[in-house]
């Protein structure tokens, strides 16, 4: 099968994983640079012309093809316009997550980009498959963010022997003989996110770094308290007080057919206002995400050393 670095005319099968409120254009030009692609979400730029400026950036001075991940369920109020400037300024291809990529896939496919969808079983695999995707981002319970909830050592294999689309793994990938373990099961390439917080390009906040380099994976833990859905974060003090449930109302609201996709999407809001106070502006009220592979976080280093590291091209 073919590898990534064919897909997608990259030196090595790496993904740098759209990270929100954590991805920027630095760290996407510097991992076009080291050899590997970067993929940056779109929620991550406040308004459309944003987005449009971070692309035009991004085609001037990337050495390589990158990507865009779009939130495609109906919590992004920004979708649609999101979709359309992906199209109109053809970026080289979009990860969808957290809904269906039907349109996605029509639209991107008209515009000759490819689509990759984020699943995390077989069920979900095999219908975005059906729609026509060019590759499953196989988000295993190894990830960081929304992790899925099968081990890449199971997951990668159900899908390769299943499915005739490539399959890219997300998660469980901290260093060089990881990433041969998950090819060797089959998969093309590897998305990883957590080793690249830290990096010297990203404009997170000091603290924030130095938690990934202080912290191990025994403090990665799951939190509904920012978008509704199991998501990873570091156990810090403010999350031990803050609890990582939602409470009995929260509970009720998202569970309510009429009133679970507004308050999904406050849900969301809240949550993105949460995070973007944690990651840029470090105070004790910090929810910072991070998936198990900050274990391998040792240093704060540019993205060049993290990609020699992983790739073992010393």
């Amino acid at each position: 099968m073919t590898s990534l670095t064919q897909l997608l005319n990259i030196k090595h099968p790496i993904i740098m994983a759209p990270m929100f409120l954590v991805t920027n254009t630095k760290m996407m030009v510097a991992a076009s640079k080291a050899g590997i692609t970067g993929c940056i979400p779109a929620l991550n730029f406040r308004t459309i012309e944003e987005l449009k400026t971070a692309i035009t950036t991004l085609k001037a001075q990337s050495e390589g093809p990158f990507g865009i991940n779009l939130i495609v369920n109906k919590s992004n109020f920004l979708y649609k316009e999101q979709l359309k400037v992906c199209r109109d300024l053809k970026v080289n291809y979009i990860i969808t997550s957290l809904g269906s990529p039907k349109e996605t896939i029509q639209h991107a496919h008209q515009a000759g980009i490819k689509v990759f969808c984020d699943v995390t079983d077989l069920a979900y695999a095999k219908k975005v498959e059906a729609l026509g995707a060019d590759a499953l981002i196989a988000v295993n319970k190894e990830a960081g963010g929304h992790a899925g909830n099968i081990s890449y050592k199971e997951l990668i294999p159900l899908l390769t022997k299943e499915c005739n689309i490539p399959v890219i793994s997300a998660g469980g990938v901290g260093n060089h003989q990881q990433m041969q373990e998950v090819l060797a099961l089959g998969a093309i390439g590897v998305s990883v996110g957590s080793l690249f917080i830290a990096s010297t390009e990203s404009d997170v906040s000091q603290d924030y770094k130095e938690a990934c380099v202080d912290y191990g994976a025994k403090d990665i833990v799951f939190t509904t308290k920012i978008s509704g859905s199991k998501c990873t974060v570091i156990n810090t003090p403010y999350v031990k007080e803050i609890g990582t449930e939602q409470n009995f109302l929260e509970k009720i609201l998202n569970n309510n057919k009429r009133l679970k996709k507004w308050f999904k999407a406050f849900t969301f809001y809240r949550g993105m206002k949460k995070l973007n106070q944690a990651a840029f502006g470090a105070t004790y009220k910090t929810v910072w995400c991070a998936g198990p592979t900050i274990e391998y976080v040792k240093a704060i280093e540019p993205i060049s050393e993290i990609v020699k590291k992983l790739t073992n091209t010393r």
